[in-house]
């Protein structure tokens, strides 16, 4: 029997100290590669367990479920020296830390990277997510994916003249950062292979969301004409926008001159093809209005789905817009084993994917505190010292049952 092999990331140890969105996305993908990831929760918990609903049988959000795959996790109050001695434990053998704490907040717990860390764990790679970073006029505020998507001009650019601007449908900027810092983390894993040292690498929403300015920055340097609201059209590019079929919409991608003629080919426009206006890319931006209209009408008495097919098949670009359960629901969302189910847990598997090491999904999501007594029963505390622990509140959730003895150090596996 075939073995799956061990995931590329098997091995890696990896503590997180995030919540909401973009670090436990990161550390989510690191553990379905195969990294070993310890989440640990304020004693509030990790927010996204109440940003419902809806919220599973166990009372926790949908939300959550989506992001926490396949950790393990207990809950330390950093304020008190108890909790914080757990922490220094967990790294004593960890590679890397992740977090997203507002700047500051470590420093005021005699944990900041350059303050504590770098000399206890010189090979600890430390990731910080932050809004804005740590210095600066923005230094320091805080940051939600939606704000900075005002901020940074994404809003400006999303919307139409009928309606205004508005924010790109799901948390993008949130989403990205999180690959942001996987990949800084994954750099940083590298540079330490090479000269054994670790380092702090530092992912921000601000620098992100300006990231995604795609071509409007560039737009914007060359011409000094503002971006402006466009709706599902494209500033440099036509036919790239949502157009009207019998039966709903349909998108149309459409790049380059052959392409554009392929389509009215298949649509069967030849009028479309001989326009002059419609000669070129340039030709078409000019009058994308124009084209659109001439557009709608071609394809007026087709169905969407159908149409969108034979367009794909002869090389054009194109999409009947889905609603979120049809996405879900077409035969190649199944064929490359996009939904993951663990138990009664449903959810989506990471878009990495390896060949020769595929990784995994892992189980579902964990309870609140839910492997607070495995993790500390391993880290070689005395029953005195768990005994405080458990009085101070440093450990919410854990458990010292009765009679239990600890002696010796382990380390956790």
């Amino acid at each position: 029997m075939n073995r799956q092999p061990p995931g590329a990331l098997h091995g890696l140890k990896v503590i997180d100290l995030t919540r909401v969105l973009a670090g436990p996305l990161c550390t989510q993908i690191l553990a379905e590669h195969g990294a070993e990831v310890i989440k640990v929760e304020p004693p509030a918990g990790d927010e996204t367990r109440r940003l419902g609903p809806p919220f599973d049988a166990c009372g926790d959000a949908a939300y959550f479920s989506a992001l926490n795959r396949g950790k393990r996790t207990l809950s330390l109050d950093l304020s008190q020296p108890l909790a914080r001695e757990v922490l220094h434990r967990l790294l004593a053998d960890a590679d890397v830390l992740v977090e997203n704490f507002l700047p500051g907040t470590l420093e005021r717990w005699g944990l900041g990277y350059e303050q504590a860390l770098a000399d206890r764990h010189p090979r600890l790679i430390h990731c910080s997510i932050t809004g804005f970073g740590a210095d600066g006029p923005l230094g320091g505020l805080p940051g939600y994916d939606a704000v900075l998507q005002a901020q940074c001009g994404l809003m400006s650019v999303n919307g139409d003249e009928g309606g205004g601007a508005t924010r790109v449908g799901v948390p993008v900027v949130d989403h990205l950062t999180g690959y942001v810092a996987m990949a800084g983390i994954l750099m940083a894993l590298r540079a330490r292979d090479r000269d054994g040292h670790g380092q702090r690498v530092e992912a921000t929403l601000y620098d992100t969301a300006l990231s995604l300015l795609l071509p409007h920055a560039a737009n914007w340097f060359a011409s000094r004409q503002r971006p402006g609201l466009l709706g599902s059209a494209h500033p440099n590019i036509a036919p790239y926008d949502k157009f009207r079929a019998r039966d709903g919409e349909v998108f149309l991608g459409i790049l380059s001159d052959a392409q554009f003629r392929r389509f009215c080919e298949q649509v069967s426009a030849p009028a479309l093809a001989r326009d002059p206006r419609f000669a070129s890319n340039a030709l078409r931006v000019e009058h994308r209005d124009a084209l659109k209209e001439a557009i709608e009408a071609a394809i007026a008495g087709r169905d969407g789905g159908p149409l969108c097919e034979t367009l794909m098949r002869a090389g054009v670009p194109a999409a009947a817009v889905l609603s979120v359960p049809q996405a879900l629901e077409h035969p190649h969302c199944a064929h490359r084993g996009t939904v993951v189910r663990r138990g009664e847990h449903t959810g989506l598997r990471s878009p990495v994917r390896l060949v020769g090491t595929p990784g995994q999904p892992g189980e579902a999501p964990p309870r609140f505190a839910e492997h607070a007594n495995e993790i500390l029963s391993r880290l070689g505390f005395s029953d005195e010292e768990l005994r405080q622990m458990q009085a101070s509140g440093a450990v919410p959730g854990f458990e010292l049952a009765a009679g239990s003895h600890h002696g010796e150090s382990h380390a956790l596996t």
